[in-house]
């Protein structure tokens, strides 16, 4: 049976990351109640202090959207904190929610769960079925933790928890700092800098030829309450766009919405990472969902963002590196 949201405490961790804000819009268009807390408010990674925060405030339902993130620099300069954050943040939620009895809860993964060399597209059951890729295996590992765990939950107590892997986001609310921000927001700021600062190329990392997929942090958000309205099973379900496309092409692409005629270098001393990575998103097609946004348009719309934020110097995380 579908779940109702209606009049339903739905308690949104991460709220305030790109994810968990497009998930707070979308909720927007429910009649239910949405429960945050900020970090200086409640601390995830603290067992006790989340524990209580939850029985206090009785959600009947959970969005688990926080985590610790980043791309490939981030992910291999601090290994430790990719892992320990990542797996004292779900550890937390999802047994104090377990512990609790919520009614249901959804898990946020990342398509990085899966092996670095899986078939394309790759489906759910590719999980574990060979090596990571090694530049982000640590927040890989913490992930397929977290959805164990909430497999674990379902067969041994019965419960309502289910798990969600997105492709690579974009969108309102990124991250655009060059140390820690993913491929799309770091040539969003790259070829924004190079633009306005006259530069005649922009170097990018690696040889350009990566495939992947993208989906605007909006689609994803409708796709989660689409899940939580319809979807209970054990099994982890993809959600992406169904569509690829180069490095190479994706910086073009930026360019061109840009208006930046630039030449592109590539550094090919440096890793590109997984070589292609599409998802099969057939299960969640054949549920009845697809996503919406365009990449050009979405890719339109997030470098406007950008560009206001930096002109006005308004408040964007990670803006400015300094």
């Amino acid at each position: 049976m579908p779940y109702d949201l209606t009049g339903k405490r739905i308690f949104v961790a991460g709220h305030r990351g790109m994810v968990g804000s497009a998930v707070m819009r979308r909720l927007g268009r429910e009649n239910c109640t949405v429960l945050t807390a900020t970090r200086q408010e409640l601390d995830l990674r603290d067992q006790a202090g989340t524990r209580g925060w939850i029985a206090e405030n009785r959600p009947d339902a959970v969005i688990l959207a926080a985590a610790k993130v980043g791309g490939i620099h981030a992910n291999d300069t601090a290994p430790a904190d990719f892992l320990h954050d990542n797996l004292a943040i779900q550890n937390n939620v999802i047994g104090a929610s377990a512990e609790l009895g919520l009614g249901k809860l959804l898990f946020l993964g990342s398509s990085c769960i899966y092996p670095k060399l899986a078939p394309q597209p790759i489906t759910e059951d590719s999980l574990l079925t060979g090596p990571l890729e090694p530049t982000n295996e640590w927040y890989a590992i913490a992930k397929i933790a977290g959805i164990k765990l909430c497999q674990a939950y379902r067969k041994q107590h019965g419960l309502d928890f289910i798990s969600a892997m997105p492709t690579n986001l974009y969108g309102p609310g990124d991250n655009y700092d060059p140390a820690g921000s993913h491929v799309l927001p770091a040539l969003i700021r790259k070829i924004y800098e190079a633009k306005n600062g006259g530069a005649a190329e922009v170097h990018l990392w690696g040889t350009g030829s990566p495939l992947r997929e993208f989906l605007h942090a909006d689609d994803l958000a409708d796709a989660l309450i689409f899940l939580m309205q319809n979807y209970s099973e054990e099994q982890h379900i993809n959600v992406g766009s169904g569509e690829e496309i180069s490095i190479a092409d994706l910086a073009r692409l930026v360019m061109e919405v840009a208006e930046f005629d630039g030449d592109l270098r590539f550094d090919t001393s440096m890793p590109d990472g997984t070589p292609r990575k599409l998802l099969d998103t057939f299960r969640l097609s054949d549920l009845g969902w697809a996503a919406q946004t365009s990449l050009r348009d979405g890719i339109a719309a997030t470098y406007a963002e950008f560009a206001q934020a930096v002109s006005g110097k308004g408040e964007l995380r990670g803006l400015i590196n300094e």
